[in-house]
């Protein structure tokens, strides 16, 4: 498989909402990194979050496998610490090999639920 992907990618979105309708854990208001490895070795992916009034969080560290996917909810990233609810921040995504990087929000705080998606910015 050709080489797709870049090692670095940006988030300049994020926030989660407290409040959830619906079933747990489907319906939960949550943020996904949806991560791709195309790559036939297995990558180490570092997440770390910024924030507009407190300094940066992170890494978060995971593990993707070669020719799989991971999605990965901020909601349940907990080392270094919990991703707080009802605060805006951004996410730079660090690979050691390219991976592709989309984002996707589930807005669940009224039983008319909202979802977002779009890919995350590359460098």
């Amino acid at each position: 498989m050709s080489e797709i992907g870049k090692r670095v990618w940006a988030i300049a979105e994020g926030y989660i909402p407290s409040d959830s309708t619906g079933p747990s854990p489907s319906m939960i208001s949550h943020e996904t990194a949806c991560i791709l490895n195309p790559g036939d070795a297995s990558t180490e992916v570092e997440i770390t979050l910024f924030f507009e009034d407190r300094e940066p969080v992170g890494p978060y560290k995971l593990t993707v496998g070669g020719r799989r996917t991971k999605h990965v909810r901020f909601n349940d990233l907990q080392d270094p610490e919990p991703v707080p609810r009802d605060t805006d921040y951004a996410s730079l995504i660090r690979s050691r090999h390219p991976v592709v990087v989309q984002h996707t929000r589930l807005d669940s705080r009224q039983a008319a639920n909202a979802i977002m998606t779009t890919v995350a910015y590359s460098e």
